[in-house]
């Protein structure tokens, strides 16, 4: 079994914090914001491709090592000279036979009048097109074909000189194997969490396609995927919840595998995911193989509207998953293409992706989904109380957690979200609601796992606290019929009275007196008893979709009514009036005014 990676600095020291790690790498996007990579929309992508190959060819040694040792075959991925060792290490034959001092006033012209170099024209013309090519061949290895995926986007090197590139190179290189802080995934996912955190900030695009790593750990630990569990996000963005659940199945060091088996089963054959996006597609495979996953069923194309850009790494995916975990685009709107593979129609990103979940869970399967608040109270559009009918219906909605309105911000996304966790294959009878609305973050404050202590506590028992109580679906669904009923039974009523109307309709009709007096009093009449029909219906139906209104409302929240009578307000302001006069006879006083 590889090694696991670890960062260093150049020094040998370790790097244990988010803080730290972000230090370092920094020093390496520093130079690529200086070699025409302006922002991290587009060094993330540059640098996920040279950290992959780096990681890659560290850990094919040490698996060629361990084969060695065990007298065992073992076929590399890559081959000289297109190995890290070969081209990118500041010792490597090919790079050695590319670069020497005298490429240094080459380097220069280059600058000046935009001549390809050597180097470069190797990294754009010989090693990017040789990697995007593996896929293709009749023999490719699933690891092959993982690394074409990787490259799909990349047509050539961002980094505008040669000199830069092999900067950015010689920092890289001192990336090497060592355990990293505990509180943190991995190294490349942290190199991640930091970055795309920054793009989220300036109001980027990036903070989409990222979950903070916080959410993440307590959703994944809720929902426990066990190992020999299928695991899916169909919008996986990153993969932090397909990384965080590996870890969590591993366990640190890999303490939770007890056999060969087990690894290689969640090595291979348990992580599956969507990625629509062209960058991050590349990204969340990257990710994903750093942290030892060395199969990510990733498919490439549109969840939504089922269109694969490469369906390639996805062919043996089952039907139906154990465990699904995501967080969806919020605010997202989709086409008629995307509709009409649902059953409830709507433009709602997040409401397609709830019916896509409900599709593709296993009976007994479980969830754990991050919708924001709109999802949950609105009951005004069809498709959302439909949808919302059938999560509680064809699923137990056992829990549903309301997060502070500030923990997406730093990430892009300023609203209001809700963690939901349900299990398929049993109606909802109750749910227990846990309310962290009330805490401030920001980034002096940032959410951390620590303020989940209090609901991980409770859990077990889903216990009622001042921040947790417990609703009552069936009942409520209840009472709303019966509420309706009155309703329904008048609209019911005034349908059945116009039958007898319509019939006079009828025969005057046959008669050819469709000109009367009789027949114009008849339709004005007709028309009054349907409309009042359609009014009743309406009511009814509205009390019937409230009940599927459910927003986190806390009924031990203490109330900060200002109970002061306005007698008492009216004597406060006299006495602010007169402390204001006060104020100003000593302040003309001493002005001696």
């Amino acid at each position: 079994m590889a090694r696991p990676p670890k960062l260093e600095n150049g020094t040998g020291k370790r790097l244990g914090t988010q803080q730290s790690v972000n230090g370092a790498v920094k020093s390496i996007c520093d130079i690529m914001r200086r070699s025409n990579c302006a922002g991290a929309l587009q060094y993330v992508p540059e640098l996920t491709w040279i950290l992959f190959l780096r990681i890659l060819d560290e850990r094919e040694t040490h698996e060629a090592e361990a084969a060695a040792a065990v007298k065992a075959k073992f076929t590399p991925s890559l081959k000289y000279p297109y190995r890290w060792q070969d081209w990118a290490a500041p010792e490597g034959a090919k790079r050695k036979e590319l670069w020497d001092g005298s490429n240094e006033l080459a380097n220069a012209k280059e600058t000046q009048n935009s001549t390809p170099n050597k180097f470069i024209g190797f990294v754009n013309n010989d090693l990017i097109p040789h990697l995007k090519a593996l896929r293709d061949q009749r023999t490719a290895s699933p690891r092959q074909k993982v690394i074409s995926e990787i490259f799909s986007s990349v047509t050539h090197t961002r980094i505008d000189t040669e000199r830069n590139l092999l900067d950015v190179l010689d920092k890289v290189h001192e990336i090497s194997g060592e355990t990293v802080d505990t509180t943190h995934v991995f190294t490349i996912s942290q190199v991640y969490e930091g970055l795309l955190l920054k793009m989220g900030e300036k109001g980027n695009d990036g903070g989409q396609f990222f979950t903070p790593r916080e959410i993440i750990r307590a959703m994944v630990q809720v929902i426990d995927p066990q190992i020999g569990e299928s695991v899916y996000d169909p919008g996986c963005g990153t993969g932090g919840f397909l990384a965080q659940a590996f870890e969590h199945m591993a366990g640190r060091n890999n303490e939770k595998i007890k056999r060969a088996d087990q690894l290689e089963t969640i090595k291979r054959r348990t992580f599956y995911g969507r990625e629509k996006d062209n960058a991050t597609y590349p990204i969340a495979l990257a990710n994903l193989v750093l942290h030892n996953i060395d199969e990510p069923h990733i498919w490439h194309g549109n969840t939504l509207t089922n269109a694969a850009t490469y369906d390639g790494l996805f062919t043996d995916a089952p039907a139906l998953f154990d465990v699904i975990s995501m967080n969806p685009p919020f605010g997202g709107k989709e086409g008629v293409e995307a509709q009409k593979n649902f059953t409830y129609k709507t433009g709602a990103t997040q409401i397609l992706f709830l019916q896509h979940v409900l599709d593709s869970l296993k009976p007994g399967g479980r969830c754990g989904i991050v919708l924001d608040e709109g999802v949950l109270f609105r009951t005004n559009e069809t498709a959302f109380v439909q949808t919302k009918r059938k999560l509680l219906d064809a699923c137990n909605l056992w829990c549903i957690v309301s997060l502070p309105g500030g923990v997406f911000t730093a990430a892009g996304a300023g609203v209001k979200t809700n963690l939901l966790f349900f299990v398929k294959g049993e109606q909802t009878e109750k749910i227990w609601y846990y309310d962290l609305s009330d805490l401030k973050t920001g980034k002096r404050t940032p959410f951390t796992i620590a303020h989940f202590e209090e609901f991980f506590r409770l859990l077990p028992k889903r216990s009622d606290s001042e921040h947790s109580w417990t609703v009552d679906m069936v009942a409520r669904r209840e009472k709303a019929q019966q509420e309706a009923a009155p309703f329904r039974a008048g609209a019911e009523k005034l349908n059945a009275a116009t039958e007898p109307l319509r019939e006079k309709l009828k025969a005057l009709k046959a008669d050819k007196k469709a000109d009367t007096p009789a027949y114009v009093t008849i339709i004005e009449k007709l028309g009054a008893m349907e409309r009042e029909a359609r009014e009743l219906k309406a009511k009814a139906e509205a009390i019937e979709q409230a009940a599927f209104d459910l927003k986190a409302v806390n009924p031990n929240r203490k109330s900060e009514e200002d109970t002061r009578t306005p007698a008492e307000l009216l004597a406060l302001i006299e006495a602010k009036g007169r402390e204001v006069t006060a104020a100003l006879a000593r302040l003309r006083k001493t002005d001696g005014t």
